[in-house]
């Protein structure tokens, strides 16, 4: 299937104008992730990660995620670009969200400012804030971008998808 990359309106970004390798930035926007009815994390400076086909991935400083809410849980995935992430479970209480995080311990040369900053699929948080919008998760279960207003696909992650 070949995409058809939807023309971006005002104030709005197309997926199919990010790069390739990703580009990683530092931008001024709001991140807020909910679990087990709180606020787990909050920053007004995250990163993100810019990638053709993909909604941006957003990364927080880990001073701005709660104390004790991460468990490293031994899982690990390798980017081409990145290099290997860390996966960890989300608990607050009883409940649990299996892999909901991951974070680059010493990611790959041109990435090196997102080491430790931890990502969030929105998915599996209870809700994820940009600017105090709610985010839509990336389609799929393997990719973690973040789905606002803001970014028009469409978005890599459904069957067929994988060769984009």
């Amino acid at each position: 299937m070949k995409p058809n990359p939807v023309p971006p309106g005002p104030g709005q970004e197309s997926v199919w104008d990010y790069p390739r390798p990703p580009r990683l930035e530092a931008v001024d926007q709001e991140v807020e992730v909910y679990f087990a009815g709180r606020s787990i994390a909050y920053t007004d400076a995250p990163l993100r990660v810019l990638e053709t086909s993909h909604p941006p991935v957003y990364y927080v400083p880990p001073d701005s995620v709660d104390e004790g809410v991460l468990e490293p849980n031994g899982t690990t995935s390798h980017c081409e670009y990145k290099g290997e992430a860390r996966y960890f479970d989300l608990v607050v209480g009883a409940k649990r969200s299996k892999d909901a995080a991951w974070s680059y311990d010493a990611p790959s040369a041109g990435y090196e400012a997102m080491a430790g900053y931890i990502a969030f699929y929105p998915g599996r948080v209870e809700s994820a804030l940009l600017d105090g919008e709610a985010v839509q998760a990336q389609p799929g279960n393997f990719y973690g971008g973040w789905i606002t207003t803001a970014v028009v696909g469409p978005f890599k992650g459904l069957t067929g998808t994988l060769d984009w």
